[in-house]
């Protein structure tokens, strides 16, 4: 058995550049990246890859694509399809990779697709416009949905609208691809949840904020068919100053699933947390600055020794040595080149 290899895909917009998702080969033993490839693809705002491993789904102009991931890690286009709506800013897709999540911030919008055998994209099962409350108390509340996932079940899907401070949580028809609401997870006022991650058990849910920097959990169960959540804890993903601006963005689990990371603009850090597999408390290992602005996504390698921020602001990517134990990260090299990066996915060849 060969030493295991990874590639890594980064989606990002396109300013004068056409290839939204670059390619690169991970040296797993150094903590780099080497660029491999790029695909021609317009504003690549999120990617994902099929729970079989097999395909990716990416988020462009007016849609999704899908490609067809080969044996080396690069990516062959397979189909366009539309979303009848506004850019997506989130793809994920169901356990059994038969249906395709949407989930459109600038028009709140919830769209699902069918997904065919062969990883292409089909045709829409089901679209659900967020309702707003027009503008209560001086602020505007509109429907902002930033994630969509689901449930390790594969029940229920938990959609985050970081407008109206709270995810939805629908069950989803497997037949049909239909959804319909089953219940609402409430979050504080002018929080913003922007991103949802679930433990490897599926017993746990985190959810960050966005606009109050702390990440909630939940303890979730399916009781005679209904979900049950029950807020368990609640931690800080920076320390908020009177006066500083600061957002939290991403939520990433390390491959096995013992770290949590999230990062921080405004306050460009990073920070990560150890993960109790019995009772889904986090406890916080380290918060380090990232050495760039506007971190919007970050992740470990898939071994834990390493650490990459993809700086929005700073188009560019850094990388660090991590150390669990001591708690610490110590900057591993340059920082690599990449206009505007969105988020990062790892993928074991």
């Amino acid at each position: 058995m060969g030493k295991e290899k990874y590639v890594a895909y980064v989606s990002t917009y396109t300013r004068g550049d056409k290839n939204g998702i670059k390619i690169y080969d991970v040296d797993m033993e150094k903590g780099r990246f080497i660029e491999k490839d790029k695909v021609e693809i317009t504003n690549s705002s999120y990617v994902t890859i099929s729970h079989n491993g097999k395909y990716l789904y990416s988020i462009t102009d007016f849609g999704v694509e899908s490609y067809d991931i080969l044996e080396d890690g690069s990516l062959k286009f397979l189909n366009f399809a539309s979303i009848n709506g506004m850019r997506g800013c989130y793809v994920s897709t169901d356990y059994t990779d038969k249906y395709l999540f949407v989930a459109g911030y600038h028009d709140g919008k919830l769209t699902v697709l069918r997904l065919e055998e062969n990883g292409s994209i089909g045709d829409i099962t089901d679209e659900i416009y967020h309702k707003g409350l027009g503008s209560v108390a001086e602020r505007n509340f509109r429907p902002h949905i930033n994630c969509a996932r689901m449930t390790h079940d594969n029940k229920y899907l938990l959609v985050a609208d970081q407008g109206m401070d709270h995810v939805n949580v629908y069950r989803l028809d497997l037949q049909m691809g239909k959804v319909m609401l089953a219940d609402i997870i409430r979050s504080e006022l002018e929080s913003a949840p922007r991103h949802i991650k679930i433990s490897k058990d599926g017993r746990f849910i985190y959810i960050v904020h966005e606009c109050k920097c702390f990440i909630d959990v939940y303890s979730y169960e399916d009781k005679k068919n209904q979900p049950v959540f029950e807020k368990i804890q609640s931690v800080k993903t920076c320390n908020t100053e009177m006066g500083s601006y600061n957002a939290a963005s991403a939520l990433t689990f390390s491959d096995d699933h013992k770290y949590l990371l999230s990062s921080n603009a405004g306050d460009n850090s990073v920070v990560l947390y150890e993960v109790n597999e019995e009772n889904g408390h986090l406890s916080e290992v380290f918060s380090l600055p990232v050495g760039g602005e506007y971190p919007k996504d970050a992740s470990l390698f898939p071994n834990n020794k390493f650490l990459v921020s993809l700086n929005h602001e700073t188009n560019d990517m850094t990388f660090f040595r991590v150390n669990t134990e001591k708690g610490n990260m110590i900057m591993n090299g340059p920082p690599i080149k990449v206009d505007v990066p969105n988020c990062i996915t790892f993928h074991r060849l």
